[in-house]
């Protein structure tokens, strides 16, 4: 939503709506997370797709969800953050107004679809965990990915589109005296290209980011939480009935699969705490906006990169494949 009252205390106006003033060292740091964010998911993408397609029966369910969580990361970096890089270099760049509707539609949808591919992966593996035995379809499964993993994913993508259609609706291109006023933490925290909301009225636009808070944000890492103490619990009663129960097949794995949810625990808190921290600071400057708004503007900036960036450095701490590209890379 876009209201035409001039700059905000402390708040440069740019043409591009509210932006705070951040130091030469926390764009050079920006920089680096961009970088590390683009490459580090581009590598997973590479190595864990290759060894999917190379697989004679389709690849490892986990290893399809996490080349999915990581291809929205590097579609989230591409599409928004290297253009807030260029941004961040003094250049004002602008769109018409059915580019903008254009592209606050795919940011909405992109960062959407970042939280429920990472909720995706949380709740595949407490699952994994609860079985007591192998399943029959993973004993003699036919070639190719699991037709409903692949349907589940799908679904992640539709529905999240169908979600982002207010944002290709409800948004246009600002002009020079144009300030945001309404932020999401699923699109943006500052207007970008002159890209902003355009909502009917200003409770319609609350109305709205409130609604985003709640389904898009505070739910799912609600579950993420959930989910991650439950395969934290699951993990010790398999560890407590081991001694007990020698030869069955879930607890044979218990080593390796609690080294994979160390990984996957350390990469859901990861995201809460950057997801949960732009939220805070996101929600507070559109509810409660004061003296602090500058600085929860570049809070909120730097958390929503720090999952992306950071996120192919956990997964190459525990993914066998990723520990061998980058032992390949270094010897060489």
């Amino acid at each position: 939503m876009a209201d035409n009252t001039g700059h905000h205390e402390n708040l440069e106006l740019v043409g591009m709506g509210l932006r705070a003033s951040v130091s030469h060292a926390q764009t050079a740091f920006y920089i680096l997370l961009v970088i590390m964010g683009i490459l580090g998911n581009a590598v997973v993408i590479g190595v864990i797709g290759k060894s999917v397609i190379t697989d004679h029966v389709g690849g490892r369910n986990s290893d399809i969800i996490i080349i999915n969580m990581a291809l929205s990361n590097l579609l989230v970096s591409v599409m928004r953050n290297t253009l807030l890089l260029i941004s961040d270099t003094g250049m004002e760049l602008y769109s018409s107004k059915e580019w903008c509707q254009f592209l606050m539609g795919v940011w909405v949808w992109l960062r959407s679809v970042n939280v429920w591919s990472t909720l995706f992966l949380s709740a595949f593996h407490l699952q994994t965990l609860r079985r007591v035995t192998p399943m029959i379809s993973t004993i003699n499964r036919p070639r190719g990915p699991p037709k409903t993993l692949l349907l589940s994913l799908a679904l992640i993508w539709i529905l999240n589109y169908i979600y982002s259609i207010p944002a290709h609706i409800f948004s246009t291109n600002g002009n020079i005296n144009t300030t945001e006023t309404l932020m999401l933490v699923s699109s943006t925290t500052r207007p970008l290209l002159g890209c902003v909301w355009n909502f009917p009225s200003k409770h319609s636009g609350l109305a709205y980011a409130t609604t985003s808070m709640v389904i898009h944000e505070t739910i799912p890492i609600f579950l993420m939480a959930i989910t991650n103490l439950s395969s934290l619990y699951t993990l010790y009663v398999h560890g407590r009935v081991q001694n007990s129960v020698k030869n069955a097949p879930v607890i044979k794995r218990v080593p390796a699969e609690r080294r994979a949810a160390k990984v996957i625990l350390a990469l859901i808190m990861l995201f809460i705490a950057s997801w949960g921290t732009s939220i805070i600071s996101v929600n507070y400057f559109n509810y409660n906006r004061g003296t602090s708004a500058e600085f929860l503007l570049v809070i909120a900036r730097f958390a929503n990169i720090i999952f992306i960036a950071m996120s192919p450095a956990v997964l190459a701490v525990g993914h066998r494949g990723l520990r061998s590209f980058i032992k390949a890379m270094l010897t060489n």
